[in-house]
């Protein structure tokens, strides 16, 4: 048999294999066999050795249209297993239209945002501003502008993350009470604010700190603003988020800026004053610091203190939803446990 036949036969072979695979694996492993280096078209390329200069140009020619053809045909082969298997998966796949639409399960804000939400909703309707700051903060704003010196000691409670040395993470929100002192046009009337956000500070996390929180700091400065204007304002803080049934009480602290200082308690929300476990049989659960606010600050800030006068206040909303929920290891709001979160409905 001469080499024109064998290659005729070698293609009328490879067609008929290919025509009657059935998937893709079987198209490849003809390919390797008809065409790979241990074929047999190569075999029959190796034996153009001994055929006459003549023959081996019309042998040639006619060997590449024989390899085209068998590549032609392996590749719409393959094509044509890939379109019916992707043909058959769809239709196993077929979504029936006329069944009813499964529900979306909605999600809700973090119980942290939500009491956040609410703390925002009451004072914006008490004509509030809301100032949102940067959480990376200067030293002179965070510190020092609310009369923390350098070497102060009470520097220490709020051991932080510094970037540079006058460069920080914030350690509270207040400095956007100094921020905002310097902007205000006191002449237009009294300058009423809440500052919320994440604070960071280097603190052991245990049930009841985190090395990041949350913070809402608030403050009023205007003309003939008094102690009990910070104490009408806890109250109805305390009474919108706890329920009526609670009272408040200020107790004497330090915080350097403020003078007088106050510790804020509310009446325990478990016993309702009885005294119990929760409340260390004290029957009051201390909620925020407040206090006036100190004359250094203001004139630090550019207010005169002879003339304005203010208070300020700072809650922390996980506290706060820790009080009003009862749970009792602040790790719980952030482990992400979507079982434990969407137990705090929104209108709870």
């Amino acid at each position: 048999m001469g080499v024109k036949e064998k290659l005729e036969d070698l293609l009328k072979q490879g067609i008929e294999e290919i025509n009657t695979s059935q998937d893709v694996k079987a198209v490849e492993e003809i390919r390797v066999k008809m065409l790979g280096k241990k074929g047999p078209l190569t075999a029959v390329l190796r034996g153009m050795k001994d055929l006459s200069k003549e023959e081996r140009p019309l042998v040639g020619k006619f060997a590449n249209q024989v390899r085209d053809e068998l590549t032609t045909a392996i590749d719409e082969k393959r094509a044509s297993l890939a379109s019916a298997m992707l043909n058959a998966k769809l239709a196993a796949e077929t979504v029936d239209v006329t069944l009813p639409g499964r529900p979306v399960v909605q999600g809700q804000p973090h119980v942290i945002q939500q009491i956040i939400d609410q703390l925002v909703d009451l004072f914006s309707a008490m004509g509030y501003q809301v100032a949102v700051g940067d959480e990376v903060e200067q030293d002179e704003y965070n510190f020092e502008r609310l009369n923390l010196p350098k070497d102060h000691p009470a520097r220490d409670m709020q051991d932080t993350f510094y970037v540079t040395p006058q460069v920080l993470m914030r350690t509270q929100t207040s400095p956007m009470q100094a921020r905002m002192m310097e902007t205000h046009d006191f002449s237009k009337g009294p300058l009423k604010m809440i500052s919320p956000g994440k604070v960071y500070r280097r603190d052991t996390d245990d049930a009841t700190h985190s090395h990041q929180f949350h913070q809402v700091e608030g403050l009023v400065v205007g003309e003939h603003v008094t102690m009990a204007d910070l104490k009408g304002t806890l109250e109805v803080v305390a009474k919108t988020l706890f329920g009526d049934q609670l009272e408040v009480r200020l107790r004497p602290s330090y915080f350097p800026f403020t003078e007088p200082s106050v510790e804020a308690d509310i009446t325990c929300f478990n016993c309702l004053g009885k005294g119990c476990a929760i409340c260390k049989q004290t029957g009051w659960i201390e909620v925020l610091g407040a206090g006036m606010v100190h004359p250094n600050v203001l004139k630090m800030s550019g207010v005169d203190p002879d003339r304005y006068g203010g208070f300020a206040f700072g809650l922390g909303p996980d506290r706060f939803a820790m009080i009003k929920y009862g749970v009792e290891d602040i790790r719980d709001f952030y482990q992400n446990d979507v079982r434990f979160l969407s137990q705090f409905n929104q209108k709870g």
